[in-house]
């Protein structure tokens, strides 16, 4: 996932991943996690259709920014150990760093984004989170690129958090 994130940002021109091109990554690749949404097939192409078209209009307005959405300040650095292309670009202390973007390499919403998938994975006994962690871990946070992209294709964030809750809690009792 992260590979394909960073080939993504590079492709657009962007300096750092964005919880946009993990969006995107995460659409192109898991199955599971285009399963989740509950527009079906006709949703995740109207997302993957937005997120095409970032570098040719939609997004433009991301250009040269960082996406900070605030919630790297709830990152505890022992959710980041082990996401390879994550920990070690500036170390773990990097992420709530009190200035700046972070760590090298990463919005600070997209590491964030990465910790709470971690955490989620713990949370129902995985050693790794997989697409549906990290995509409840990104529609749960209000502010970040990769809501606005699910918002502008009419996903329901809150609904689309609680059905992936809904998944955590059937896997942790099998």
């Amino acid at each position: 996932m992260v590979a394909g994130a960073r080939r993504r940002a590079f492709r657009d021109g962007d300096r750092q991943i964005d919880t946009a091109h993990l969006l995107h990554t995460l659409l192109e690749l898991d199955p599971r996690a285009r399963a989740a949404f509950a527009g079906g097939a006709p949703q995740v192409a109207r997302l993957l259709g937005y997120l095409a078209q970032r570098a040719i209009g939609y997004g433009v307005q991301w250009s040269g920014s960082v996406e900070d959405s605030g919630a790297r300040s709830r990152v505890r650095p022992r959710d980041l150990r082990g996401i390879q292309g994550v920990q070690g670009v500036q170390g773990v202390q990097g992420i709530r760093g009190v200035q700046g973007v972070g760590m090298s390499g990463w919005s600070p919403a997209a590491v964030a984004a990465m910790g709470a998938a971690t955490a989620r994975a713990r949370a129902r006994g995985a050693l790794r989170a997989d697409g549906p962690d990290l995509l409840a871990a990104l529609a749960g946070d209000p502010e970040c690129r990769a809501v606005e992209v699910l918002r502008r294709a009419g996903v329901d964030t809150e609904l689309l958090v609680a059905a992936l809750d809904g998944e955590l809690r059937q896997q942790s009792t099998t």
